[in-house]
This record gives structure tokens, sequence and C-alpha cells, in this order.
């Protein structure tokens, strides 16, 4: 008797569930991932952290749901991406205006540190909570570079190095003391530009004059109660005081979901058929490098590897129930000849199906020049893309050798066998070799801009020069065609092909077990787009030693200070 009541209990419960409102929640303490991972060792690193892939899927079906009455996020001090926060504010914004609740907490935006990124992110919620002991740190924008060249010249070490043309600054922190006036004028127009993007965001969202914005920004650092007397916020209250107003709002039996739970759910529930016309999604994240896709066990981040991507899009090329491809890039650069690989795969992609960019992050010179092709390429107005330009050179190590008593002797056959030694610097023919290659890149480099984005060569030159842009001021270009993040990219594909609105999307190539355990069976398998764990010997300090010309992952980098988080 006692046994069938509890099964009855039981059962009855799982029904409340099933019934049930919902309020999404979403932690962004430990941060998000781009997409799926890579490798296996991206799959064991990410594996309790939120996809943003999940995120915007399960916000958008939320929408429509019923059941779903309010989205809570706690928004932490792991930093985010400027254009991924765009991305996560439009599915917030399009969610409030399904009429859901919406709210924001945190326990501090900035502890005793910049927060104005976290903020922005939170002024798209109805809603703003601080914990009574928390901070806004709403400072503003800055970007910062440090020039190592006179702690170089004390240790004897001088830099040769070459590059396309003035905006190309990536080498300037070992060639120069100071900004160049070229140097200044990019990094200024981010700075203006990302910063009108966070003044209209926030005006909007808390419904201030941008002019009042303006001038809090230049008060901030605020403590909680300035904060709440300001308008920056709606109330302090704890963690517990917010999720107990939340689940008043949407009834008293309002069950609380993780938004990649709901996702997933939803996914496992849909079923769709494995053989239905639908979109690809190719991932091309972190530097860019000859060879496979993977992540150092050492550490230094992922790589996008021509043949991985490669093998990825023509895998995608073939199957007749793709009829489009997203190529999701987020990456900095890398080598010119793995972009160009990529480059290759991406037209003749689109001979027989459109391929529709969205950009993250970042997606600037090696990471632009992998983009460029596609019929339409889709950024968010922080995005930092362009710096469509080249640079190469190497350390020369010779005064430091000698004061550390280290003799270095070289025996070749061939007058330029050891030019790129570190222990001897150019000579006048090899420095003429440099330049040769620099100009044929950069050559190639703007001719298919030109060619891709239908522009005059001289118009292309002129956006190029090495010069980073924000997706703003990219799209007012036209190296941008549109303004987005991901799920605009594949609302587009499927409507240039004709497919319904919610026709399913496929992180490309998706592979059973066996595929990934028997290996490929030629380098036309779609499980040759199989990433791998690949072994770098400087590890973390893998950007470092490319940028001294230590082991060269390529001439089409955009150096890290750019990163605004």
């Amino acid at each position: 008797m006692d046994a069938g009541k509890a099964i009855f209990e039981t059962v009855d419960k799982l029904r409340q569930r099933r019934t049930a409102p919902l309020v999404l929640e979403l932690d962004l303490t430990e941060g998000i991932t781009e997409g799926p991972p890579a490798d296996p060792l991206a799959a064991v690193l990410s594996m309790r952290k939120t996809r943003l892939s999940d995120v915007l899927s399960g916000l958008k079906r939320a929408r429509q749901d019923s059941r779903v009455k309010a989205l809570v996020v706690k928004i932490g001090s792991n930093p985010l991406g400027l254009a991924m926060v765009q991305e996560l504010r439009q599915a917030v914004i399009q969610f409030r205006a399904a009429g859901k609740l919406t709210v924001a907490f945190a326990e501090t935006f900035g502890e005793f540190g910049g927060g104005t990124v976290q903020y922005y992110l939170a002024t798209a919620f109805e809603r703003v909570y601080l914990q009574p002991s928390g901070d806004v740190g709403l400072t503003g924008v800055a970007l910062e570079q440090r020039f190592v060249k006179g702690a170089l010249t004390k240790l004897g070490v001088g830099y040769e190095a070459g590059q396309r043309h003035e905006y190309k600054t990536a080498v300037n922190t070992f060639t120069q003391d100071h900004m160049t006036d070229p140097h200044r004028e990019s990094m200024s127009r981010i700075v203006e530009s990302v910063t009108e993007s966070l003044i209209t965001g926030i005006a909007d969202g808390r419904r201030l004059d941008p002019g009042k914005v303006r001038e809090l920004i230049d008060r901030g650092p605020f403590t909680a109660g300035e904060a709440e007397e300001a308008g920056l916020v709606d109330r302090l209250a704890y963690r517990d005081e917010v999720y107990d107003e939340v689940k008043q709002a949407a009834g008293d039996e309002a069950h609380l979901l993780f938004i990649s739970r709901y996702a997933r759910g939803a996914a496992v529930k849909k079923l769709p058929n494995p053989m239905a016309d639908g979109v690809a999604l190719i991932h091309g994240t972190g530097m860019i490098r000859t060879g496979r896709s993977g992540r150092s066990p050492l550490g230094g981040g992922g790589a996008m590897g021509s043949d991985t991507v490669s093998a990825a899009f023509r895998a995608a090329r073939r199957d007749e129930h793709v009829k489009a491809v997203v190529f999701r890039v987020d990456s900095p650069g890398g080598s010119y000849v793995a972009s160009d690989t990529v480059w290759r795969e991406v037209i003749l992609t689109r001979k027989v199906k459109p391929v529709i960019v969205s950009m993250g992050d970042m997606a600037a010179s090696g990471g632009y020049f992998v983009s460029m092709a596609a019929d339409v390429i889709v950024a968010q107005p922080g995005t930092l893309t362009g710096s469509i330009g080249v640079y190469g050179g190497k350390p020369v190590l010779a005064e430091m050798l000698e004061k550390i008593g280290i003799n270095s002797e070289l025996v070749a056959e061939g007058t330029n066998a050891g030019m790129f030694s570190t222990s001897r610097g150019f000579s006048s023919e090899q420095w003429e070799r440099v330049n040769a290659w620099l100009d044929r890149i950069y050559d190639d480099f703007v001719g298919k801009v030109a060619q891709s984005r239908d522009l005059t060569r001289e118009r292309a030159h002129e956006l190029a020069r090495g010069r980073v842009w924000t997706g703003a001021d990219a799209h007012a270009s036209g190296l941008v065609d549109e303004l987005g993040g991901l799920e605009d990219a594949l609302a587009l594909a499927r409507k240039r092909t004709g497919l319904a609105d919610d026709a399913p999307v496929r992180t490309y190539p998706r592979l059973n077990p066996l595929e990934r355990l028997r290996g490929p069976e030629s380098s036309e398998d779609k499980s040759a787009a199989l990433a791998r764990i690949r072994l770098d010997a400087w590890g973390p300090l893998a950007r470092l030693s490319a940028e001294l010309g230590l082991p060269a992952t390529g001439p089409l980098l955009l150096p890290a200070w750019y990163t605004i988080r």
C-alpha cells in the first residue's frame, strides 16, 4: 500500500514538472563557449560550460513556449567578449519582446575593477539586481599596449620586421617605443566606436538620455548605493531575494531549469529526420594554422586547422541534404597559406550552395581572409574585423648571445640558407626577398578582398593597410554585409534556400562513434574533419613565441591587446 502511494506521488510530481511554469536560468560565472568542442581535450575543458548556440536556440524556442514565464541570468566576473555579449543582448531583447520577464542578477559588476561590458549585458534585461555589497564598474573602454623595444635593446635583442601597411601594428610592440600616429588613430576609432555602441545600448535599456550615460561613465565606478540612486540598477538584493521574486512572478509552482537543459531537451523531443534538408554549421575558432584543428594539452588555446575546416566544407558540399552552410568564424588570424586554403573551399562551396559567415568576437586578418568570399558576412557591431595586411620578421639575438658568452657559427650552402637564423640580421639581398614576400601576400589579400566584396582595388587598399575595424564601421564601409548574430545568419541561410524557419541546423560534420574510431579512408571522407590534440612546445606562450618569431604561426595575425571584454 505504501509502495503504491509512493509510486503514485512520484508519477504525480513528474506530471507536475512537465506542466508547471518554467523559469529559465543561465549562469555566466564560468563563461560561455563559442561552439561544440573541436577535439577530445576541448570536450573535457568545456564539459561544464554552456554553449552559445544552446542559449540562442533555447531562447528562440522559449519565446513561443507558453510554459516559459521568465529568464533569470547570473552575470559573473568571468569576462565575455563584446560581440558575444551583443549576441546575448539581442536574444534577451527578443525574448523580452515576447512578453516574458527578464531579470539580471550580479553579485558585483567588477570588484574593484572594470565591469562595463558585463553591465552592458545586464541592461538588456527588464530588471537589474545587484548584491548590496557589490559595485558597478561602469568606467568606459580602454585599450592598452606595452612597448618592449627599450627592454629588448637593453638585453641586446633587436627586431627586424616589415609590414603592409602603416596600420598593421602587430610588431610595433617590438619595433617601437610608442604608438605611431596611424596606430593611435586606429585604436582611438575602435574605442570610440565601441563606446558609441555601449552608450546606445545602456541608454535604451535603462531609459536614460545618452548624454546622461556618458556622464555616468565619467563618474564611475559606483558603489551599490550610488548605482541604485543613479538608476543603473533597480534594486539591491541577495540571490535568495531575487529568485523568490522571480518565482512569485512566474507562479507558485514555477520550476527552475537551466537554459542549456531546456534547449537540449527540446532537441531530443523533436527528433528531426536525420535525412531532412537543413543547414550545416561549421565552426572556425582560434589561430589559423596548416594541418588539423586542435588544442595543446599545455595550454595556449585552440587552433583552426585548414585541413579540418576544409574537410568539413568538402563534406558539406557533397551532402545533398545540406542546402546552405553557415561558417562561424572567431579568429585573430594566423597562417596566410592556411587561410588561403580555407578561402578556396569557401569559393568552391559557394558555387553549389550559399555560404553565410557569422563573425564572433574577432574575425580579423586571417580571420577576415577566410570569411571574405562568403555570399553574406554577418557581424556584431562590436566584432573586430578587417586588419587586411601582413607582417613578417625575426628577432636578432646576436648582441645578447655575445653578452652572455655564446658564440654562434653557421655553415651553409646557399646564399640565403641561414636568412631566418636569429643569430644574425638580414642582409640587404635578404631584405629584398622579405619585402617581395610581404608585397605578394598583401597584393593577393587586397585583390581577393576587391573581388569578393565587389570593390575597386583602390577602395579595397584604402580599407586595408592593416587597419582593424569594428563590425559597425566595417558594415558602413562594405567589408561586412549585415549586423547581427548567429541566429540571423542561420535565418538568412534558410531564407536563401527556401527552407522552413525551423529547418534543422547540424554542426558539421556530425559523426557516429564508429566513424570517429575507424579514421578517415581518404581526405575526402568527412571523418577527416576531426580535430586532434596537438603538441606545441610553447604551450601557453605560443602567441608570444609566435610574435617573437620563434615558431611562426603566420603573418596574418591580430595582436592580443585588441581584445575588448
